[in-house]
């Protein structure tokens, strides 16, 4: 066996074992037997002419070599189920895969129910739903749509501009009750701020408003969205949240509203290679008209700011 026509079995096995850490482990993974999982490992290293992992008390240990080609098999890998997905829908009706990628905001709180309801509609079309705020999966075919909150600027892609998101400060009743709601932003020193731990992307927000934040002025940090809002639930303090997101929570009270509200573009993408497929472009146009009225519940009211 030349290592040009290596099976993809072996790789197979080899990304089990580098996910997993043994081989045990990666046969439960892959529905096989340990010695299945070794005889691929050792089949690949044989190809390859290189050791792939060296055995430590922790289990296989990667070498060099194999940290160097896993990216290049997990984008083989990543290309393969792709494949499968494009297949799947090749024929033209709606039985098929289809993968989606959002933020973990709207992977947590707003797309669950949308989806719902469209499977209800397309009850043949099988979700996968990956949360990350990566811009590049679509070019890497890791997913087949990405909803986004900043504009995708890659020229093979197809992109939709589904509207206006606002961000309001909130607290929670429980918060208020204990501490008041702030009057002016100088007040706001005053009071406990949910807000990231190493992100920036909310503090660019801010400056971009004149605001001037930094990390040591929250008293609850957190680079995961949904657990800020959970803190915010919770009355840890005074934090962000989408505006649809608040409004479906009475216990959320707006704070500030007519001095401090960023706002974010959502986009919707696909790759145009998948015009075509007729499971991702039915999701697709779904997604277009159930984010973009979203995005309508998401933006501030007159009356809300004078509030």
């Amino acid at each position: 066996m030349t290592s040009s026509n290596i099976d993809w079995n072996l790789y197979c096995a080899f990304l089990a074992v580098m996910r997993e850490g043994s081989l045990s482990a990666a046969a439960r993974t892959l529905g096989t037997t340990q010695p299945s999982v070794g005889r691929h490992v050792a089949a690949l290293e044989g190809a390859l002419g290189i050791a792939l992992f060296t055995r430590g008390p922790n289990g296989l240990k990667p070498t060099a070599a194999a940290l160097a080609i896993q990216a290049s098999a997990q984008a083989m890998d990543a290309a393969a189920q792709h494949a499968q997905r494009v297949a799947s829908g090749a024929e033209q009706d709606e039985r098929g895969t289809v993968r989606l990628t959002a933020s973990h905001m709207m992977g947590g709180e707003v797309l669950p129910e949308l989806l719902s309801r469209f499977q209800a509609r397309h009850p043949m079309v099988t979700i996968e739903l990956v949360l990350n705020d990566k811009m590049d999966d679509l070019l890497q075919r890791e997913a087949d749509i990405a909803v986004r909150m900043a504009r995708p600027t890659q020229k093979a892609l197809i992109a939709r501009r589904l509207g206006r998101v606002d961000i309001g400060l909130y607290a929670h009743q429980r918060y208020v009750q204990r501490r008041g709601l702030p009057r002016t932003l100088a007040d706001m020193a005053q009071h406990a701020l949910i807000g990231p731990d190493k992100g920036t992307v909310a503090m660019r927000l801010a400056q971009q408003h004149g605001v001037a934040l930094s990390r040591e002025m929250f008293s609850f940090r957190c680079d995961n969205d949904l657990a800020l809002l959970a803190a915010l639930r919770a009355g840890l303090g005074i934090g962000g949240s989408q505006i649809g997101i608040a409004r479906r929570d009475p216990e959320l009270l707006p704070v500030l509203p007519d001095q401090l509200t960023f706002s974010l573009d959502m986009w919707l993408a696909t790759h145009g290679d998948l015009r075509h497929n007729k499971p991702v472009m039915t999701l697709f146009r779904y997604l277009t008209q159930e984010l973009g009225a979203y995005a309508l519940s998401s933006q501030r009211t007159g009356r809300e700011a004078a509030a």
